[in-house]
Formats: structure tokens, sequence, C-alpha cells
């Protein structure tokens, strides 16, 4: 007799057990579904006879499915975010700018030298440099590529460098900028046979 209450006992509450687990999993089930957008999957009901590491295994693949989603979700986002776009201004150097009076004398004859048109692989880069006291006072450009809109932009941002870094080492061997490496080289070229013909 005392077996057989045991026994019982212990088959209610395996009952209950696999009751409430299907009663979880059915309302995980529901909230789930209405996060997920698309097609409702269809619910199985757990039966007594499925064991609870039949559930978890569906447990665990939904929330891998909703994980992936979600990726995709944030890899959509990052790929149509536009960047931002900056007005297409072009720098205006000056070839006249006042002489510092306190600088000595410099290696170069006072004028204007135009300097080599040189390959920039997307286009040309050809420069004007101004010496004044002997001394590098401005480069212009005279070409530099902008037949794509990347080039102007990246150009844009170099050429301003580009020219002040050879005001301020008063020869051609100025630093590169980053991203604008072909520009770079070829300022430095077109540089080089400017002040050759300034020396």
């Amino acid at each position: 007799m005392e077996q057989k209450r045991s026994s019982l006992g212990s088959k209610i509450a395996l009952s209950l057990g696999l009751i409430f687990a299907s009663t979880v999993y059915a309302a995980w089930q529901q909230i789930s579904g209405e996060i997920h957008a698309g097609p409702q999957p269809t619910k199985a009901e757990i039966t007594p006879g499925q064991s609870y590491k039949d559930a978890n295994e569906r447990l665990l693949a939904t929330l891998a499915e909703l994980e992936r989603l979600a990726a995709e979700k944030a890899a959509r986002t990052v790929i149509a975010t536009p960047a931002p776009s900056k007005p297409q201004t072009s720098p205006t150097p000056t070839l006249n700018p006042a002489p510092t009076p306190s600088r000595p004398a410099g290696k170069y004859v006072d004028g204007s030298y135009t300097g080599d048109a040189t390959d920039a692989y997307y286009g040309t880069v050809q420069v004007k440099v101004a010496v004044r006291n002997g001394l590098i006072a401005d480069v212009q450009f005279l070409q530099h590529p902008d037949s794509r809109s990347t080039s102007r932009y990246i150009n844009e941002q170099a050429m301003p460098l580009l020219t002040q870094e050879a005001v301020q080492a008063q020869n051609a061997q100025v630093d590169g900028v980053s991203g604008a490496t072909f520009t770079s080289e070829a300022f430095r070229q077109s540089l080089a046979s400017a002040l050759i013909k300034a020396a």
C-alpha cells in the first residue's frame, strides 16, 4: 500500500513538472512569437512523453535564431547609414602672403615656379611654389585628382596639410597624409621639380 502511494505521488509530481515545463515553454513561445517578425512557426505541444532535453534544445535553437535576426538587423542598419557629406569647397591659397621680416634670407630665388605634372594614379598633381625672401611662402595646386567624389573629398583634406608641411619644412621632403598616399607622393615630386628651378 505504501509503495502504491509513493509510486502514485512520484507520478503526480512528474506529471505536474511536465505540465509546468510545458506551460513555461508555451508562454515563452508566445512571447518570442510577438517579438519575432515574420511567419509564425507552428507551435507543437509538448506532450508528457517528450523529455525536458527536447524542450531545452528547442529553446536554445529559438534563442540562436533570435540572435541571428538581431545581428542581421544591426548589419542592415550599419550599411544603410550614409556617411556625412562635406560641402564641396576648394581652398583658395594665397600667392602673396606678407613676408615675415624676422626671417633670415633663405636658399631659393624669389619668384613663382611651376613644378612638373606628376601622375597620382587617380589623376595628375601639379604645383606652383611662391618664394619670398628666399623661403617657400606658399604652394598652390594647379592640378589634382578630382574626377571622383572620393578623390575630391580626400584632396580637400590633404592639400592644405601638404602645403603647410612644405612651408614648415622649406623643402619637398614632407610627410605624406594618411589616406592620400598617391597625392602626397605626386606632390613631393612636383614640388621638388619646382624647387630645382628656384635654386
